[in-house]
């Protein structure tokens, strides 16, 4: 089958990959002239497959207070006068129960633990690929003990799902990470999983580039897709007023997929939820990490990738704007620098700012919809480099016309 795949992030090329490797004929459309340029580019590094719990939990609702009245607020809400951001709030709001939370939980990490397998398996297969990937295990420190012990009641129920996690004291980890020595006083205990990953994804972008180009798949670069109309066949895809011709057309393209549904009557409960990040470039003698971090209270991870640190975070609710916030962008750096001194004083090698397309539940929508040859791989939030591949595998068992995989109704637009 032709397939145009609009988008060429992460999900866009993972897809494309699966679906080259099928067999299909594999178009990926991008308004940018280069892949990875949005979302993808500075992401925050960590292939996370066993921290996929939804931003929507309980506790959130009491937090909000705290979150909206501080300037340097992990979380933050601009109020627009639109109705696709109020109706997603409320959405959002009604998903912050622990039922909820502990059923999405449940699915995404169903997905994560299969695209990990999947991530496992091209690293193998393409030996080409070199993008700084290592699998450095995953330190969530937590600063108080009733967030300590928040997060031991989550590890003991993703034990029964699976997760290899520990519990540790706070001088436990500074033995599993020693660039925690300075930050120690600040730590109440953290949760080791030692099954995670690092990677730099637009680096995974590029590459992954590279090998579907040698495999015949075309990229049409600069292009950006109007719209879409209807056809009798389902939809077809438009750019500067030209039909793109394909079979089946899937949309990757993140918070920008709303934009071409809406016209053709679906919707798509999908917000943008801007992060940001800095890359150090760290020196011989840095004190920096080799374990990934996350800084639970703070909402600020950071990643090694080869010699430079990625420290990423921060969710700000507010429009689609790509402007970088100048004060946000401080505030990342103030806590490396309090956690990691060294890290703080390196040179900042990139500053970014870039949109998570999130659904309220934060489960991604994965499949087909009423038209029959439009498809979705849209809506992972900040999970769109751990989830991926096992997207992609879904989206390709789906056009496919499998039956086999129980996880496929998961994710449909209806969820």
């Amino acid at each position: 089958m032709r397939i145009l795949i609009v988008g060429a992030g992460v999900i866009g090329l993972s897809s494309a990959y699966i679906l080259s490797r099928a067999g299909h004929a594999v178009t990926v459309a991008e308004r940018h002239a280069d892949v990875a340029s949005e979302t993808s580019f500075g992401n925050g590094g960590q292939l996370s497959y066993s921290y996929v719990a939804p931003l929507a939990g309980p506790g959130v609702v009491s937090s909000l207070p705290r979150w909206l009245t501080r300037r340097d607020s992990p979380v933050r809400f601009r109020p627009k006068l639109s109705v696709e951001q109020w109706r997603w709030c409320f959405e959002f709001l009604s998903a912050c129960t622990r039922e909820h939370s502990e059923l999405t939980t449940r699915k995404l990490l169903s997905l994560s633990f299969l695209s990990r397998t999947l991530m496992h398996e091209l690293i193998a297969a393409e030996p080409t690929l070199d993008f700084d990937f290592a699998r450095s295990g995953k330190l969530v420190v937590h600063r108080d003990a009733q967030a300590m012990q928040s997060a031991m009641n989550l590890l003991e129920f993703q034990r029964t799902l699976g997760c290899e996690q520990h519990a540790l004291s706070a001088d436990a980890c500074v033995g599993i990470e020693p660039a925690l020595a300075h930050g120690r006083p600040l730590l109440a205990g953290g949760i080791y999983t030692p099954g995670e990953d690092t990677a730099d994804c637009r680096r995974f972008c590029k590459g992954l580039e590279a090998v579907l180009r040698e495999r015949g798949v075309r990229f049409l670069m600069n292009t950006t897709v109007d719209g879409l109309r209807r056809s009798p066949h389902g939809v077809e895809a438009f750019s500067g007023g030209a039909a793109l011709p394909a079979d089946h057309v899937v949309l990757a393209s993140g918070a920008g997929a709303t934009r071409l549904l809406k016209p053709i009557g679906i919707r798509a409960a999908i917000y943008p939820i801007k992060g940001y990040s800095l890359t150090f470039e760290l020196q011989a003698q840095s004190t920096a990490p080799h374990v990934s971090i996350t800084d639970s209270g703070r909402k600020v991870v950071y990643a090694r990738l080869g010699e430079r640190l990625r420290v990423a975070g921060i969710a700000d609710i507010g429009g689609y704007s790509l402007e970088p916030d100048s004060v946000r962008l401080a505030t990342l750096r103030s806590e490396a620098a309090m956690l990691f001194p060294d890290v703080g004083r390196s040179a900042v090698r990139g500053e970014w700012a870039g949109l998570r397309p999130a659904t309220p539940r934060g489960t991604p929508i994965i499949g087909p919809t009423r038209y029959p040859n439009l498809w979705l791989n849209v809506g992972h939030g900040a999970l769109g480099f751990t989830l991926a591949m096992g997207s992609a595998a879904l989206l390709a068992d789906g056009l496919a016309g499998s039956s086999g995989h129980e996880l496929r109704s998961t994710f449909a637009l209806s969820h």
